[in-house]
């Protein structure tokens, strides 16, 4: 009887929870209808030739994981969150990618990276370079380096940009200027002899060789351009953030003294810094907040640590100076770290950071000459369920007890990770911890020191000019082949060499384009 009173109870409470104009079916009608309009409207494709190009890229943003950042986002602007909208849902195009590695089924970022920047399938832990290259077989490299779209737009004169929350030279930002036969060479000293002695070269060193002229790169890592032991300008005599190079080259340094003198070249390693710069008289922007990975923005400081969004109003407003216009890669790179430390909280709260973002560079840019793309490079065994009632807190119980141990359990759970916890011979009672603290380990099936990636096709979502070309499931490589031939960059531009195609409007078939064009052509002399 009890139980049938509480479930009663439960109905009545999830009965006041629907919205009253969701109870009226023609609510549903009218906004399935604005949506069909809405959908006609967009079978006027935008075949403009695409100035600018910005790729965001949420490491470890599975599906799951975008729903769940819905549900917080809505929860944060004081809504039930199921019905919310990311600014990513707004993209009109939306497609799937197939994530596995050429030797993985489930993937790593960095032979991800590669593929979505390189255009080119790779083996896991390698970076720009084919899957010729075997993982920290260094004389594997030479000969099979491929480059990527922030090489092609750069060739092209555009100006480019990485932006990220990890270090600059992690798998993601790393695959779009070095070839690395392992995504850990951060600097020589994580380097194998054999490999300095093969020539080989690590990545923060590639990140200031490589392409010498990328305009603006932000994010963590600044212990790597650093000699060893050299005391970090923030954290003093904390041994873990002392440089840790061997050749003795101060990279910052060396990244100043490439830039022509006639340009205004700035590094920061703090956000008041960043922030106090006339960007007008900006060329150039290094900006080095971390000597790691930066922290989680739930913890981030204020005064030295710039969010994500910050840095991408920077990276736009020094980028978009360029009449050629640009390619930036921006990566929410902490929320696969999130996840694979168990903690969904700060895993979310990271990908609604990253939707902020977006919707700043949205509002910053033109969707007539801006492609924007918005993935992820691979999922994680991450998920929530448990038949919670509408408006549940994304970090809350299920409404339910476990069949065996009649214990309660978060609806956000982990298929494997550190949050597997046993105690005394049995499952934790999650009512006895505070399950919603930033850093709470959710539960986890199969317990794991470090939770792993999924291998499931995670979601592109695109606007702007050719955005219809991502529109199904593709392999993730195709992904830079798409961006180069919006923007007109790469090595596929035939479609480019006529005159209205570089007009911004659409290529027609031969015979008409020829026809239009000898019109225009007697136009102008009569």
């Amino acid at each position: 009887m009890l139980l049938l009173l509480l479930g009663l109870m439960a109905g009545a409470c999830l009965s006041s929870l629907v919205p009253e104009q969701e109870k009226d079916p023609q609510y549903w009608r009218d906004q399935a209808q604005r949506t069909l309009q809405h959908a006609l409207k967009l079978q006027e494709l935008n075949t403009h030739v695409a100035k600018n190009v910005i790729l965001f890229l949420g490491d470890g943003m599975g599906v799951s994981t975008v729903t769940a950042t819905r549900i917080l986002k809505g929860q944060m602007h004081h809504k039930l969150g199921e019905d919310y909208q990311l600014e990513m849902d707004k993209f009109p195009h939306v497609a799937l990618a197939k994530t596995y590695n050429t030797n993985a089924q489930v993937p790593d970022s960095a032979g991800t990276a590669t593929a979505y920047l390189c255009g080119v399938k790779s083996n896991e832990g390698t970076l720009g370079v084919s899957a010729a290259v075997t993982r920290s077989q260094c004389n594997t490299t030479k000969g099979n380096e491929v480059t990527s779209i922030l090489r092609w737009a750069k060739d092209a004169g555009k100006s480019v940009g990485i932006v990220t929350t990890t270090r600059v030279n992690h798998a993601t930002p790393s695959a779009a200027y070095a070839h690395s036969a392992d995504r850990d060479w951060y600097s020589d000293n994580e380097m194998p002899p054999e490999a300095l002695a093969q020539g080989c070269k690590d990545i923060a060193y590639q990140l200031i060789h490589n392409i010498p002229d990328i305009e603006v790169i932000m994010g963590g890592g600044r212990k790597y351009m650093f000699p060893k032991n050299t005391t970090d300008v923030e954290y003093g005599d904390d041994e873990k953030a002392r440089g840790t190079r061997l050749d003795g080259q101060f990279l910052t340094s060396v990244w100043k003294d490439k830039k022509p003198r006639n340009k205004n070249a700035h590094y920061v390693w703090n956000r008041m810094q960043l922030l106090e710069l006339d960007l007008d008289r900006v060329d150039y922007l290094l900006g080095l907040f971390e000597p790691w990975d930066m922290t989680y923005e739930l913890n981030r400081n204020n005064q030295t640590d710039p969010s994500l969004t910050e840095m991408v109003e920077v990276a736009i407003k020094i980028l978009k100076k360029n009449p050629k216009g640009f390619f930036l890669l921006v990566e929410g790179g902490r929320i696969d770290h999130g996840h694979h430390e168990g903690k969904a909280k700060q895993a979310l709260h990271e990908a609604v950071e990253m939707d902020r973002a977006i919707g700043l560079a949205d509002s910053m840019t033109s969707q007539k000459d801006t492609l924007t793309v918005v993935t992820a490079d691979h999922s994680h065994v991450f998920t929530f369920g448990g038949y919670t009632h509408r408006g549940n807190n994304i970090f809350g119980l299920a409404p339910m007890l476990s069949d065996t141990d009649k214990k309660p359990f978060t609806s956000i759970l982990y298929g494997n990770g550190p949050g597997y916890k046993v105690m005394a011979g049995e499952r934790e009672n999650v009512s006895t911890v505070d399950y919603t603290h930033e850093n709470y380990r959710a539960q986890s099936a199969v317990p794991l020191s470090y939770e792993t990636h999924g291998g499931e096709d995670v979601a592109i979502f695109a606007k702007g000019p050719m955005a219809h070309l991502l529109h199904g499931v593709h392999e993730q490589n195709y992904i830079p082949h798409v961006m180069a031939y919006a923007s007109c960059i790469g090595a596929n531009k035939d479609h480019c060499k006529s005159t209205l195609s570089s007009a911004g409007l659409a290529p027609l078939p031969s015979v008409f384009s020829g026809l239009l064009t000898i019109f225009l052509l007697l136009s102008l002399l009569f």
